[in-house]
C-alpha cells in the first residue's frame, strides 16, 4: 500500500485545476508597510484578529499622538484587543467573528506596550504583539502611500489588495501553485512511522517531548513543541489485542501528561494530571502500558497538561488500529492503494495541515483507478470544513468506528470538529490535480494566493 507522500507529480496542465476556484473574498488583509502617517493630528491604526493572531503583531506610532484603533475580526471565535498602558489594560467589548470595533487610545509617551487578545487563554495561543511609540515619528507606520493616516494591517504574508495590479495578484496566485507542485518542501515533516522496539510480546514506543523551533513554511519558523521532534509526532500503527508501552521523557521547560483520545484504556493509563497521575515533570520519565482494544480506524494521541499551548504547538499524533490481517477491505468495504493520515490545525503554528502551511503541504498522490484512505483529524481549536474538489467522498468510520455499509454516507464537504476523527475513502478515478482544503476561506486564501490549509489530491 502506498503512504501519504509528496512524489514527483509531473502535472504542469493540471495546475490550474488547485485553485480554490470556489473562494470569495480576499481571505487576509493587507499588510503593513513602510508608508508614514502625516503628522500633527489622530493617528487611525487598522487591526486584524484571526484565530489566533494579531495582525501586524508589531505597531508603530507617534507618540504624543491620539489613536484610534479600528479591528476587525476575521476569525471564526469571539476576539477583544486591548493595549496595556500603565498597568491598565484598555480594550475593545468582544467582537464576534465578522464584525469590527474601535479603540481610542490616549496620546502616549515613547517606549514599547503590549498589545493582546484578553478573552482567557488566547493570549497563550499567540494573541499577543507589540505597540511602540517612537518620539520623532511622523505617525503610524502604514501599508498606503506617505501622507496617509491609516495604518493597513495584516500578516506577513499578504499584500494590499488595493495596492496590487490584477496582474501582481494572479502572480502570486500562480508562484504559490508552482512552488507546491515542485515541491516546495520544508526540511521537517510530521507524521513519520515509529517503529516499536519488542520486549517479548510487547510493542514499546519510545517518545521524547521538548521544546523546538518548528518551520511551517519554507524558511518561516514558529515555536512548537513536539514528540520526537516532530508535528504531527510519529504515526503510531497497531492492531488489535496488541500489548503496548509506551516509555515517556519530558524534556520541557513545563510539566506534561500524555493521554489516549478515543482509546480504551485502564483508568490509571488515561493520562490526566491529578486525577489519573501526577504531571510529569521536565527531566523525568513516565510508562503507560495497556492492550489494544478498539476496532481499526483513527485515534489520537496528545499532550493533557497546559493542553491550550501543548497541543496547540503540535503535541498530538496519529495512531492507527490496523486490522490484523492487514487488509481494508473487510472494514471500510473496499481495500485502498493509497493510504494517507491528514491533521487540520488551527492556533499558535498557524492554519496548518500536518504542521504545515500552503505550498509546504503535501499532496495525496494517486494513479487512476486507486482508492484511497484518508485518516481525518482536528486537534486544533475551531470547526474546518474540509471540501474536496471533484469527488464525492465515502465517510466509512467515524471516531474509530467503522460505519456498516448502510450507514456509510457520501460527502464533498466534511466539518471536522475539535476532536473528531474520520475514515474517508475516495475512488481516484478523474485525472487531475484537484484542490482539498478547508472551506472557512480566510483560513486558505488572500489576494496573493493560497496559503494555510490547502493540499490537492493528484490523479496521474
Amino acid at each position: 500500500m502506498r503512504r501519504f507522500r509528496r512524489g514527483a507529480v509531473v502535472m504542469m496542465a493540471a495546475l490550474a485545476l488547485v485553485t480554490v476556484a470556489c473562494s470569495g473574498g480576499d481571505g487576509e488583509v493587507p499588510t503593513a508597510g513602510d508608508g508614514q502617517a502625516a503628522a500633527g493630528g489622530p493617528v487611525t491604526v487598522e487591526v486584524t484578529l484571526t484565530d489566533f493572531a494579531i495582525e501586524p503583531a508589531g505597531i508603530e506610532v507617534a507618540a504624543g499622538a491620539d489613536i484610534t484603533f479600528t479591528v476587525m475580526n476575521h476569525g471564526q471565535a469571539p476576539h477583544t484587543f486591548g493595549v496595556v498602558v500603565d498597568g491598565q489594560t484598555l480594550e475593545t467589548p468582544s467582537i464576534d467573528a465578522d464584525a469590527t470595533a474601535t479603540l481610542d487610545v490616549p496620546a502616549l509617551v515613547a517606549g514599547e506596550y503590549e498589545t493582546l487578545c484578553t478573552v482567557p487563554g488566547h493570549d497563550e495561543l499567540g494573541m499577543v504583539g507589540t505597540l511602540t511609540a517612537t518620539e520623532g515619528a511622523n505617525g503610524a507606520a502604514g501599508s498606503g502611500e506617505a501622507g496617509s493616516d491609516t495604518l493597513a494591517a495584516g500578516d506577513a504574508g499578504a499584500a494590499d489588495h488595493s495596492n496590487m495590479t490584477a496582474e501582481e495578484m494572479a502572480a502570486g496566485h500562480e508562484q504559490g501553485v508552482v512552488d507546491f507542485l515542485a515541491g516546495e518542501e520544508t526540511d521537517t515533516a510530521g507524521n513519520q512511522p515509529l517503529e516499536p522496539e519488542m520486549d517479548g510480546d510487547v510493542k514499546v514506543f519510545n517518545f521524547t517531548v521538548e521544546e523546538i523551533q518548528w518551520e511551517v513554511a519554507k524558511g518561516q519558523f514558529v515555536d512548537a513543541m513536539a514528540f520526537n521532534g516532530q508535528v504531527p509526532g510519529p504515526e503510531i500503527r497497531v492492531s488489535p489485542g496488541d500489548r503496548v508501552r509506551f516509555v515517556t521523557q519530558n524534556q520541557m521547560t513545563q510539566p506534561f501528561v500524555l493521554h489516549f483520545h478515543g482509546l480504551t484504556v485502564p483508568n490509571s493509563e488515561d493520562g490526566v494530571p491529578y486525577i489519573t497521575q501526577p504531571p510529569v515533570m521536565p527531566g523525568e520519565y513516565w510508562t503507560y502500558e495497556f492492550t489494544i482494544k478498539d476496532p481499526p480506524g483513527m485515534y489520537v494521541y496528545h499532550s493533557h497538561f497546559n493542553s491550550t499551548e501543548q497541543v496547540g504547538k503540535g503535541l498530538y499524533g496519529a495512531l492507527i488500529i490496523e486490522p490484523r490481517n492487514g487488509r481494508w477491505a473487510g472494514v471500510f468495504g473496499a481495500e485502498p492503494t493509497v493510504e494517507a493520515t491528514m491533521f487540520v490545525g488551527d492556533g499558535p503554528l498557524g492554519y496548518n495541515l500536518n504542521g504545515k502551511s500552503f505550498p509546504a503541504t503535501s499532496p495525496i498522490v494517486a494513479d487512476e483507478g486507486d482508492w484511497v484512505l484518508v485518516h481525518m483529524a482536528n486537534d486544533g481549536a475551531l470547526l474546518h470544513p474540509m471540501h474536496l474538489h471533484g469527488f464525492h467522498f465515502v465517510v466509512v468510520g467515524v471516531d474509530g468506528f467503522p460505519l456498516a455499509p448502510e450507514d456509510r454516507y457520501k460527502l464533498d464537504t466534511l466539518v471536522v470538529a475539535p476532536g473528531s476523527r474520520y475514515d474517508i475513502m475516495v475512488k481516484a478515478d478523474a485525472p487531475g490535480a484537484w484542490a482539498f482544503h478547508c472551506h472557512i476561506l480566510p483560513h486558505v486564501e488572500g489576494p496573493e494566493g493560497m496559503f494555510g490549509m490547502v493540499t490537492a489530491l493528484v490523479v496521474q
